[in-house]
C-alpha cells in the first residue's frame, strides 16, 4: 500500500498494490495492521456502509459533530469526485477542502479523519461507494453543510444536469452557521 499526501495534512489518499493478469486482479481493500503502519492511523472501524447512486447524485457535506466519525472510503463501481472539508477550528487548514477523483478503476481510497466534512457526486452513470467508519452513525448527531457554500468555494465537476440532492442535503448551512470541531 502506498499513501499519498493531500493538501490537508490528515486526509490520506490510499493506493493499494494491485495484483493482475489476463484473468483480473486482487487487491487487498483492508488490513488493519497494514493501514496503521502506513498511515499511523490507529483506529478501530465499527461499521461499514455502500451505497449506489446515479450520475449526478451529490452526497454531502455531512458530518456528526457528536461521535465524529473518521471514514476510510473507496468506489467498487464507477466514478465519483470525493471531498473532504476540515471543519476544526484550531487546525491552521480550517474551511479548507481537498477532493480526488475516486474509481473502480484507479481503485484508490481516501482517509477522511473525524473532525472533517465529506460528500461526493457520482460522475459515472452510476457509482457504488464503499466506506469504512470508525464510530457508529448517530442521525441525531449528524449535520449538513451545502455542497456550495461560497465560503468553501468547492471546485465541483461540472455536471451536464444536477447536482441532485436528497431534502437533507438541499437544506445544508453555510460554514459560518455550521456547529463546528474545537
Amino acid at each position: 500500500m502506498k499513501v499519498v499526501p493531500t493538501t490537508l495534512a490528515d486526509v490520506l489518499l490510499i493506493e493499494p498494490r494491485v495484483f493482475g493478469d489476463a484473468r483480473g486482479f486482487f487487491f487487498e481493500s483492508f488490513n488493519q495492521r497494514a493501514f496503521s503502519k502506513a498511515t499511523g492511523v490507529g483506529v478501530p472501524f465499527v461499521q461499514d456502509n455502500h451505497s449506489r447512486s446515479a450520475q449526478g447524485v451529490l452526497r454531502g457535506l455531512h458530518y456528526q459533530i457528536l461521535q465524529p466519525q473518521g471514514k476510510l472510503v473507496r468506489v467498487s463501481h464507477g466514478e465519483v469526485f470525493d471531498v473532504a472539508v476540515d471543519l476544526r477550528k484550531s487546525s491552521p487548514t480550517f474551511g479548507k477542502w481537498v477532493g480526488a477523483l475516486l474509481s473502480a478503476e484507479n481503485k484508490l481510497q481516501m482517509w477522511v479523519p473525524p473532525g472533517f466534512a465529506h460528500g461526493f457526486v457520482v460522475l459515472s452513470e452510476a457509482a457504488e461507494f464503499l466506506y469504512k467508519t470508525t464510530d457508529y452513525y448517530a442521525p441525531e448527531h449528524e449535520q449538513c453543510i451545502a455542497w456550495n457554500d461560497p465560503a468553501l468555494c468547492i471546485a465541483w465537476p461540472e455536471l451536464t444536469a444536477g447536482p441532485h440532492l436528497s431534502a437533507k442535503d438541499l437544506a445544508g448551512r453555510s460554514l459560518a452557521q455550521a456547529p463546528v470541531f474545537d
